[in-house]
């Protein structure tokens, strides 16, 4: 796994949240946060989109993981009451390019921390981010960044 170390902004976003077990009801809130951001014409070439996971399934109750789909978008953006409004943790995250499947993404899962600890870097307890870019989206590509110390 080929990892590059970044230095990520904190990014204002427009989210939906979704609370429960992780898995593809995740997909669903970001279709429905797809939706909402093609209605507001928020889709194009440079559009970040994030999947936002707030907790860690190991040591939380799964119907108490918090998911967030989220865009990034300008501070001048006029939103409605379907999405809220806020603004992601920054810092410095081991980003890596995994193929935009299910099981390539459930593998990276699985192996990041291994993947870590063999790079020499510690954890730290920021979200972990799926990022989507459309120049990788485009390849079957997506990133996984997990924040580090």
């Amino acid at each position: 796994m080929q990892m590059q170390i970044e230095v990520l902004p904190n990014y204002l976003v427009a989210y939906i949240r979704r609370i429960g077990a992780y898995g593809a009801a995740n997909y669903q809130t970001m279709e429905q946060l797809k939706q909402w951001s093609a209605e507001k014409d928020l889709l194009t070439e440079t559009s970040i989109i994030l999947g936002i996971s707030h907790d860690d399934p190991t040591s939380t109750l799964a119907e108490k993981c918090r998911y967030d789909a989220a865009i990034v978008i300008a501070d001048n953006l006029e939103t409605d009451t379907s999405v809220a409004i806020g603004e992601t943790a920054g810092g410095k995250y081991a980003c890596v390019i995994v193929e935009h499947t299910v099981a390539a993404i459930e593998e990276a899962w699985a192996t990041a921390a291994e993947e870590l600890i063999r790079h020499g870097l510690e954890a730290d307890n920021r979200p972990i981010v799926e990022r989507y870019k459309e120049e990788l989206l485009s390849r079957h590509y997506c990133e996984l960044c997990i924040p580090i110390k």
